[in-house]
């Protein structure tokens, strides 16, 4: 493992006045379930019963996702951050799907004087729907505030950020302490990431990316037992996404016999959300009980202070173009500005996410 280390081209006269953390929202009742999901699936041709079968996801944690509040937290973790090492900026928050929306918290910006911001976007990967879509959502959201709307650079792209890489390397690590003594000896982590279409992975370095990742924190942890797997497929079973999917896979390891117990490590996220509570913690969970295949579950970086103090890092550098951007591996650090042709929207044949 080692560190590259890029210059931005960028001027030096980079003011801006607050940070804007962009996610994607979720429900916080039972009531917002179906509102919710509507504004997720709007414009994709989706079966209403699809949809419904993912609402009993979030009812069986009474209609409420953990993202909400899991970025609240981040939040006040930046804050506290940026308020003992700086720059003091303001932080404002903004969903794609679910309040706070995008365009009111950018109306309540231009209200508050706020004239230029740095998005951190709660995507640590380069793909349509981790990185363009929000860019799509910002400016759509400039466009419905209209003149005056705050100006918004998205900060780049953090998959191989040392922040990250270490905080992620030290919740795996916790993980693979908390497997049975009997069953260490083979254990093997399992990497997960949201699936998305082949479409989409092949217009990106999606896949590329999370292998690096995988790559980097399994070289920290000097384990060789390792793969990449997907999870959360909500397409049509016609459309071809990426596999192979954790419950086949956990299947094929007990059936090969090929692990003594597995530690599940979902790198394609940062938060615990409902991908990772229920995907991991409750499907696989029972699989893995069923099979009686040993099965820990890594925490996601969350706010581990490293992850935080990365957030601060990536700030900074925008705001001093002459500091370095730090990065581990091999691929290097993303620009700030995607190319006009990056990314692009995966053609859509249904399903819901």
């Amino acid at each position: 493992m080692f560190c590259v280390a890029a210059r931005s081209t960028h001027p030096s006269n980079m003011n801006y006045d607050a940070i804007l953390v962009v996610s994607f929202g979720g429900p916080e009742s039972k009531e917002d379930v179906i509102p919710f999901l509507e504004n997720v699936l709007r414009g994709r041709n989706v079966p209403r019963e699809r949809m419904l079968t993912v609402a009993e996801h979030y009812y069986h944690f009474d209609g409420r996702s953990p993202i909400n509040q899991q970025t609240r937290e981040l939040i006040a973790a930046l804050e506290a951050e940026l308020e003992r090492n700086g720059p003091k900026l303001p932080v404002y928050w903004g969903n794609r799907n679910w309040h706070p929306l995008l365009p009111d918290t950018l109306r309540n910006m231009k209200h508050e004087g706020i004239q230029r911001a740095l998005a951190f976007v709660t995507s640590a990967y380069s793909s349509y729907s981790g990185c363009r879509q929000y860019r799509e959502d910002i400016a759509r959201a400039q466009s419905e505030v209209g003149s005056g709307a705050p100006e918004v650079d998205k900060l780049r792209a953090f998959f191989n950020h040392p922040g990250f890489i270490e905080a992620t390397s030290e919740r795996v690590d916790d993980a693979l302490r908390a497997v049975p003594e009997q069953a260490r000896q083979n254990a093997q982590i399992v990497y997960t990431a949201h699936s998305v279409p082949l479409s989409m992975a092949e217009t990106s370095d999606y896949v590329k990316q999370l292998e690096e990742v995988r790559r980097l924190v399994s070289s920290a942890l000097a384990q060789t037992n390792d793969v990449l797997v997907y999870q959360s497929r909500s397409g049509a079973p016609g459309q071809p996404w990426l596999e192979p999917d954790i419950l086949d896979y956990l299947r094929r390891v007990k059936a090969n016999n090929s692990a003594s117990a597995v530690v599940l490590a979902p790198i394609g996220f940062i938060s615990d959300h409902m991908e990772v509570v229920y995907d991991l913690d409750v499907e696989a969970r029972q699989l893995c009980d069923s099979l009686r295949l040993p099965m820990t579950r890594a925490k996601t970086v969350g706010v581990h202070p490293k992850f935080v103090g990365m957030i601060r890092e990536l700030v900074w550098e925008r705001v001093n173009p002459k500091l370095e951007r730090r990065t581990l591996g091999s691929l290097g650090p993303r620009t700030d500005v995607c190319a006009e042709d990056c990314c692009p929207a995966p053609q859509r044949h249904g399903g819901a996410g």
